[in-house]
């Protein structure tokens, strides 16, 4: 099965290839989001709605999905895989940005913080995967980076990547291994900007969201001229929540909408399970401190829908900024720019409205999937979503 999972990958590697606008716009237009049904969202978004909406920032994925049935330890079923974000797209390694992060329950991974914590940098890309494929992921970030000599052509002596994971091991076999190096070189290699693949793909393919089908799901806004005219984008990965707690819009839609529950043992309305990684991006020029306060406002985004960050979730959040170019290698005194602290609300806001929609885009492109041993995760179904927020009169018109 690790055979065949390879092969999978490798078949479809050509769908993680840089498509033109025209391909990517068409690639957009297939699966609908969150606006498309009509779901209101306070701020203005970017042109692709995206983390990539912030010049230089891209984003590739490995989904693993192969096998069904029983559950087979290091053969199957596989539904898994791997999320890159690199903040300054191949420049990344050689041009570290500014950066900040913050833990709001800390039932969860994300390597390198520390050094991020100590330095005010990220140094590399940030990669997300499932909770056992952290080790593996860590390690072939630093095989990459000595491969392509970055950033000594010598020899590469020394990295602390940034790995963060979320559990997927109710859908996955976990415990298989099946995320190897190339999956990891392949996220990397592959990441553009643009359009940006939501639901069950990367390391979101085996996730759980608030009772629903979760992933990967992204979103930005666009600051307007007096603030600045930046961009806050925000990546997530999704796998958190009680569905009596999950709030779209505002309403209560899981106590509205029945399904079944995905986790047999353990009902969803009894407690918080699982975790989310949120990954804010900016072009707006902040410095390592200010990017620790965004993370911290990632937060309030979460609990826009519900959560209320349980003993037993991770939600870890990391934000950098790509302003300040090659301040890290300087070896002189540099020179940087920042907003004033007293210019920062728009920003916070932008953070909160952007993680709001991204995890709700999450939800809104993954589809159902059954995984190991026969476990079934249902989608939040459209229809009924939109029948709901209707009755609240918290629906938009279709775009």
């Amino acid at each position: 099965m690790r055979r065949s999972t390879l092969s999978l990958f490798l078949a479809c590697s050509s769908l993680f290839t840089a498509p033109s606008n025209v391909a990517q716009e068409k690639l957009a237009a297939a699966k609908p989001r969150a606006r498309d049904l009509g779901i209101p969202f306070d701020g203005s978004p970017g042109p692709f709605n995206a983390i990539t909406d912030v010049p230089g920032v891209t984003v590739g994925q490995t989904t693993l999905i192969s096998g069904e049935g029983k559950l087979h330890v290091g053969q199957g079923p596989v539904r898994t895989g791997v999320t890159a974000i690199l903040p300054r797209g191949k420049d990344t390694m050689l041009n570290p940005v500014f950066a900040g992060w913050f833990a709001q329950n800390g039932n969860g991974e994300m390597t390198g913080t520390t050094w991020v914590e100590e330095s005010g940098f990220l140094e590399g890309p940030v990669m997300i995967t499932n909770t056992h494929s952290v080790g593996v992921v860590r390690d072939a970030v630093i095989q990459w980076r000595v491969q392509h000599g970055q950033p000594d052509p010598n020899g590469y002596w020394w990295s602390l990547p940034v790995v963060a994971e979320t559990w997927d091991g109710w859908l996955n076999d976990i415990n298989g291994f099946h995320v190897t190096p190339e999956h990891v070189f392949h996220a990397i290699d592959s990441a553009q900007s643009g359009h940006v693949d939501e639901g069950n793909v990367g390391g979101g393919t085996g996730m759980i969201c608030s009772g629903y089908k979760g992933g990967i799901g992204t979103s930005s806004r666009k600051l307007s001229d007096k603030d600045g005219g930046y961009t806050v984008g925000v990546l997530v990965q999704c796998n958190f929540g009680s569905r009596k707690n999950l709030r779209i819009a505002g309403i209560p839609v899981g106590r509205e909408i029945p399904s079944e529950d995905p986790y047999a043992y353990q009902p969803s309305d009894l407690s918080e399970n699982g975790s989310i990684i949120i990954v804010i991006a900016t072009d707006a020029p902040l410095i390592s401190t200010q990017l620790k306060r965004l993370a911290h406002r990632a937060t309030l985004g979460l609990g826009r829908v519900g959560s209320i960050s349980g003993d037993g979730s991770g939600d870890i959040f990391i934000a950098f900024s790509t302003a300040n170019s090659g301040v890290w290698s300087s070896k002189k005194v540099a020179d940087v720019k920042m907003l004033p602290n007293g210019s920062l609300d728009p920003v916070f806001a932008a953070v909160v409205q952007a993680t709001e929609e991204a995890i709700i885009n999450a939800m809104i492109a993954a589809e159902s999937m059954t995984g190991i041993d026969n476990h079934h995760v249902t989608a939040i179904p459209h229809d009924q979503l939109r029948a709901v927020l209707k009755k609240y009169n918290r629906l938009t018109e279709q775009q």
